[in-house]
């Protein structure tokens, strides 16, 4: 039996993981997700929600979890889920990115975004008023992370996107010691239409070859390929 806890991207929060979590539990494995601060029921306000804080708020579930665990974080997610691993590398056994940002000391999420080959991001993000958030828009959203799902989960799923913080993801990533030493994957998406494979396969070119995996989906693959997107983690967890 192996545990899971699964971390979400931008503007998404824990039921992104519903499907995946009861096929990994229909298989007999422990699974959770978590609702980052300021999304879903968090009730963090945007302004006050820091990198720091999603890893704290990482750490704290895995220990309400009952220690270490397989970690896996989607997109965004895979940066507070790789800090969450270098703060504390005995609370996870196994580091998965799921076509995430691979966390690169001094860079931020917004500077890895900004460097990528492609910008398909570029039109579709709406920063708000105060500045201290953004949201994806709506008649984008689809087109951008759910263009491989069936027409009323796509609707569903923009229907519950959150407005996403902006300090977190303009925050560098701390020098420190590499969490390289973990026992890490990554898992390509090659149909993706929010983080380029090109650019996916770029943030992972130095990583040995059997720690990259590549998934035929789009950016969302909990909701377009839940069974094979658990297959592959159940795969990974055991290896």
């Amino acid at each position: 039996m192996a545990r899971f806890l699964l971390v979400h991207g931008s503007c998404h929060a824990a039921w992104c993981w519903d499907g995946v979590i009861a096929r990994l539990r229909a298989a007999g494995h422990q699974a959770t997700a978590i609702d980052l601060p300021a999304h879903g029921a968090d009730p963090t306000p945007p302004a006050a929600a820091t990198l720091d804080g999603y890893a704290r708020a990482i750490l704290a579930a895995i220990d309400a979890a009952g220690g270490p665990l397989t970690l896996v974080g989607h997109s965004a997610g895979g940066y507070p889920a790789g800090l969450a691993a270098r703060l504390a590398p005995r609370s996870v056994s196994r580091l998965i990115y799921l076509c995430a940002y691979v966390p690169h000391p001094g860079a931020s999420i917004a500077d890895l975004r900004r460097a990528g080959p492609e910008q398909p991001l570029a039109g579709a993000i709406r920063l708000g008023k105060d500045r201290t958030t953004f949201t994806i828009d709506p008649a984008r959203a689809r087109a951008t992370f759910y263009h491989d799902c069936p027409d009323l989960v796509a609707r569903a799923a923009v229907a519950r996107l959150c407005p996403e913080p902006v300090a977190p993801q303009e925050t560098r990533f701390p020098d420190g010691p590499p969490e390289a030493t973990l026992m890490r994957h990554y898992i390509l998406c090659s149909d993706d239409h929010t983080i380029p494979p090109a650019w996916q396969a770029a943030m992972t070119a130095d990583w040995p070859r059997d720690r990259i995996h590549t998934l035929a989906s789009g950016h969302s693959p909990f909701l377009s390929a839940a069974g094979a997107l658990t297959a592959r983690l159940i795969a990974l967890a055991a290896a």
